[in-house]
């Protein structure tokens, strides 16, 4: 069961999400709030698979929180999914600094939504195109960063993080290394591992940065 905390300050808004998310067998969500200080609490009294959470609200904004789930060891299982009404906003880069796990727009199909839900809670990064698009551009337009260090990484570790960064699924990462998923799997945890990431997407945050990916 996929244990869900929803956090938007728009009422009409958590009810839709509620009803789409508790039809589904395999979802259940198990608490709500207003706002992101709120939403951290109820984070940490529910230990939710999955936060949706709104990037803009009063008060604590949906990065802030973002940030305090990914900085409470109690909470290393919650994979946070920003909520947002616009695919190329200027939160982007700060939600995925931050720990977010990936994005959806408000406006997804429900068939969509529900299938990212189940992504995110797999622990694989959720970043629609158009957020993948402005990730980009984001390093484009800057000088890189290199402050993560890849010589720690073996080879095939290099590889997968690399596949990680394209977008590749652990099944399709297996298939381009001529390797298990199983092992696929393990090579993107060890590389995670080594470089002090909370998940997929920010290993796709640190492939950018240090250069391992070209744009």
């Amino acid at each position: 069961m996929i244990r869900v905390l929803l956090v938007d300050d728009q009422p009409l808004i958590r009810s839709g999400f509620r009803a789409l998310l508790d039809a589904e067998d395999d979802i259940e969500v198990v608490a709500e709030a207003a706002d992101g200080e709120a939403g951290v609490l109820q984070a940490r009294q529910h230990l939710p698979d999955i936060a949706l959470i709104d990037v803009q609200m009063p008060g604590v904004d949906g990065i802030e929180a973002t940030r305090r789930i990914a900085a409470d060891p109690a909470l290393s299982g919650t994979h946070v999914v920003i909520l947002t009404n616009y695919g190329l906003d200027e939160y982007v880069f700060d939600a995925l600094k931050a720990g977010a796990a990936g994005f959806l727009v408000k406006d997804v199909l429900p068939e969509d939504f529900l299938h990212a839900v189940r992504v995110a809670a797999r622990g694989d990064a959720l970043l629609a195109p158009s957020i993948t698009r402005r990730l980009i551009d984001r390093f484009v337009s800057q000088p890189l960063r290199p402050n993560h260090s890849l010589t720690q990484l073996t080879g095939r570790e290099r590889e997968a993080v690399t596949l990680v960064a394209r977008g590749l699924s652990n099944d399709e990462i297996a298939q381009r290394m001529v390797i298990s998923p199983l092992t696929a799997k393990t090579h993107v945890n060890r590389a995670m591992m080594k470089l002090h990431a909370r998940d997929r997407a920010q290993l796709v945050v640190i492939a950018y940065e240090s250069g391992l990916v070209e744009v």
